[in-house]
């Protein structure tokens, strides 16, 4: 098995690793399985953006729900990224240097 950078300098490393206590190991593992939770909820979605959300999630290979999921997800943690305002941004770069 072939190791990328990232896990090697882990290999490399292992020994500087430390052990942690029961009582954090199972914090830990609560908080690990929380996040795995799922929650069913009901969403009243225009019929127009449902049929584009599900022609995405079709060209992604994935289905349409895990696909709005996702997005939700990556909106609510800062991780959506606008590729228009990306561009503009970078447009703007260029043109001051």
């Amino acid at each position: 098995m072939k190791l990328d950078k990232y896990e090697q300098s882990i290999e490399d490393n292992i020994s500087e690793y430390k052990s942690i206590s029961a009582k954090k190991g199972d914090k830990v593992k609560s908080i690990l399985k929380k996040s795995k939770e799922k929650k069913s909820v009901n969403l009243r979605v225009n019929s127009q953006d449902l049929d584009l959300i599900k022609r995405k999630a079709e060209q992604e290979g994935i289905p349409y729900q895990t696909l709005i999921s996702s997005v939700l997800h990556k909106y609510i943690t800062d991780q959506l990224v606008d590729q228009k305002s990306i561009l503009k941004s970078l447009q703007l770069l260029k043109y001051n240097n």
